[in-house]
C-alpha cells in the first residue's frame, strides 16, 4: 500500500488506495419491483460509545446477509473498530468490548472501506435503524469523506405494520424475538444482534407476501401510509 496521504482541507487523510476503494463502491440502486424474496438485503447492528448520535462513536459493525429469502451464513461481516483514547465507560457494561479490544481495532478508514464493499448497493436493514442509519452516516463521513445514500428499513417499525394485532407494548428487540419464539445467543453483541434481527426479518417478509406486500416500494408505501395514519392521530 503506498504510505502517500492525502490532505484536502478538512477532509479525512486517507491513502491514494483508500481514495480509489472509495471511488469504487457501488452506486445505491432505486428501489426495485423485485419479489422480497429475490432481493438481497445487509442486516446490520452497531456497538457504539453511547446514545448520543452527534458525539458517540461506532466501536464495532456486525453484518448478516439475507439473500434468495434466506440467511446465507457465508455471508458475515464483523469488525472492531480502533478508536484512539478510548476509555471504560457505562456502555461498556452493555456490550462488553473491553478498550484493550478496542485498541487492536481496525483502524476506521480501512474498516468502514471493508463495510461498504461488503454492502454493494444492496438496502439495509436494522432494528431502530435511525440510530445506526445515522451513526454510519457520521463514521462514513468523518473517516472516509463518504455521504451514505443507501435505502435503510426499519425492523422495529415493519413489525407492528404487519402484525396489527400484537400487543401494542412490544417496542424492542427482545418483545419481538419472544413474540416470536426466536432463540438469542447473546444481546449487544453487534453479529449476534444482527442474526436475529435478521431473523426477524425473514419472518416479517413472509407476512407481508401473505398480505400482497411483495416489493420494497410496495412495502415502503405501506410505511410510509402508516405514518401518515400515526401523524394525523396525534
Amino acid at each position: 500500500m503506498s504510505t502517500f496521504t492525502w490532505f484536502s482541507g478538512r477532509s479525512p487523510a486517507l491513502t491514494e488506495q483508500q481514495i480509489e476503494r472509495r471511488q469504487q463502491l457501488a452506486e445505491t440502486s432505486t428501489l426495485d419491483e423485485r419479489p422480497l424474496q429475490q432481493q438481497r438485503f445487509v442486516v446490520l447492528d452497531l456497538e457504539t460509545t453511547g446514545l448520543n448520535m452527534r458525539r458517540d462513536q461506532v466501536l464495532s459493525i456486525g453484518a448478516v446477509v439475507i439473500d434468495n429469502g434466506a440467511i446465507d451464513l457465508g455471508q458475515l461481516f464483523e469488525c472492531t473498530l480502533q478508536r484512539d483514547g478510548h476509555q471504560a465507560s457505562a456502555s461498556t457494561l452493555i456490550h462488553g468490548i473491553a478498550p484493550s479490544e478496542i485498541a487492536k481495532g481496525e483502524e476506521p478508514a480501512e474498516a468502514l472501506l471493508a463495510f461498504m464493499e461488503f454492502v454493494g448497493d444492496s438496502p439495509l436493514l436494522a432494528f431502530h435503524a435511525e440510530f445506526d442509519q445515522r451513526m454510519l452516516a457520521r463514521a462514513l463521513k468523518q473517516s472516509l469523506g463518504y455521504r451514505l445514500q443507501h435505502g435503510f428499513f426499519d425492523v422495529a417499525e415493519i413489525a407492528p405494520l404487519l402484525c396489527p394485532k400484537a400487543s401494542p407494548n412490544l417496542h424492542g428487540l427482545d418483545g419481538w424475538t419472544q413474540h416470536f419464539g426466536l432463540q438469542v445467543l447473546q444481546r449487544h453483541h453487534a453479529s449476534a444482534d444482527a442474526l436475529v434481527t435478521a431473523e426477524l426479518a425473514l419472518i416479517l417478509f413472509s407476512k407481508a407476501r401473505q398480505q400482497g406486500i411483495d416489493s420494497l416500494p410496495a412495502l415502503q408505501q405501506q410505511l410510509n401510509s402508516r405514518r401518515r395514519q400515526r401523524a394525523h392521530s396525534i
